[in-house]
């Protein structure tokens, strides 16, 4: 059984990002496109905490900024999560095309 190092991890959290890019560029409802942003967050989290193990083990600051990023992805998911109900609200729709073509 060979270890997991660096590079699979990495390769683990590109494929997660370029799914999530994937998935906010071609998906056209708000709920999908914020759920594709929260994957590219959590990659980019697996990379902060995999460059700390790998190349600072001593040094905490990965995961720090991995806390600091989720207290943020998390009070950005609540607003979010409010404008799209409020868009559902005038709209009865959350699809991208027809917030667009709202007048506010």
């Amino acid at each position: 059984m060979t270890p997991v190092g660096l590079p699979h991890i990495l390769l683990l959290s590109t494929a997660l990002f370029f799914i999530g890019m994937f998935g906010f560029f071609t998906r056209r409802n708000l709920i999908t496109m914020l759920m594709s942003l929260e994957l590219m967050l959590n990659s980019v989290n697996i990379n902060f905490v995999a460059f700390n193990k790998y190349l600072y083990p001593q040094n905490l600051s990965g995961v720090f900024f991995v806390i600091f990023i989720i207290t943020i992805a998390a009070a950005e998911a609540a607003v979010a999560i409010a404008i799209i109900i409020n868009l559902f609200r005038s709209s009865d729709s959350i699809d991208v095309t027809d917030a667009e073509e709202m007048k506010f």
